[in-house]
């Protein structure tokens, strides 16, 4: 918080163990087994978490906890109950959820996604990534919360789920894969207070070239829109 300057802020993706996903009991506190069904021990971590984020919190620089959940994570009452549990342990804190198990965000299922989320006041993940797998989460873009909304761009790599994680996640976006994004941020920029656009094609500099090509084509289309009077994005 100190080394940023005004404005920047931090999202911090939430700890292995509190989404659900494999944790090496070399990261648990006091050598403690990565056990989430032992109360105790998912006291501890969530209050270790807690006091990471504390001087972000205290600075205004936390942007957003992101809580990334595993393929496994399906929905049905169990995810839902889970969904619960963290709203109440996160209350005040800015949450955003994404899901990596597709079936969240098709067919009928998507509306009442939108609304679990909408009530917990989480805002829903919205996520590019290859759209030719059978893990593919498809690339929708729901507000379910009116203060913040995020993008996060994994990379179109055709190994997701299968490769080394190098492989998963390298790729160069190109200023056409990138502008196929633009009507839904402009759409999302004006329905929230914060949009955040993450890269996570995080081989190489990728993502930091992926980010400045973004960057360059958002401020072509704001300047475009102001002179026809349209608004900015």
């Amino acid at each position: 918080a100190e080394r940023t300057p005004d404005g920047f802020v931090f999202d911090v993706k939430a700890f292995s163990l509190l989404t659900g996903h494999p944790t090496r009991p070399a990261l648990m506190p006091r050598g403690w087994p990565a056990d989430a069904r032992d109360p105790r021990i998912l006291d501890e971590v969530w209050a270790r978490f807690t006091a990471g984020i504390a001087p972000l919190r205290r600075a205004g620089r936390l942007g957003a906890v992101l809580f990334q959940f595993p393929p496994w994570f399906r929905p049905g009452a169990r995810a839902e109950t889970f969904l619960e549990q963290t709203a109440r342990r996160t209350r005040g804190w800015p949450v955003s959820v994404e899901f990596r198990h597709p079936a969240w965000w098709r067919g009928e299922q998507a509306e009442a996604t939108r609304a679990l989320l909408a009530r917990h006041r989480m805002a829903a993940v919205a996520v590019d990534m290859a759209q030719t797998l059978p893990a593919s989460v498809p690339p929708v873009a729901p507000v379910t919360s009116p203060g913040l909304s995020v993008v996060r761009f994994h990379g179109r790599s055709a190994h997701w789920g299968t490769g080394s994680k190098e492989e998963r996640f390298r790729h160069c976006y190109d200023e056409d894969e990138l502008r196929e994004w633009l009507p839904r941020l402009e759409a999302l920029s004006g329905r929230v207070d914060a949009l955040h656009v993450l890269f996570n094609n995080c081989c190489g500099d990728a993502a930091v070239r992926a980010a400045e090509a973004m960057t360059r084509l958002l401020g072509r289309t704001a300047k475009q829109a102001q002179g026809t009077g349209t608004g900015t994005a």
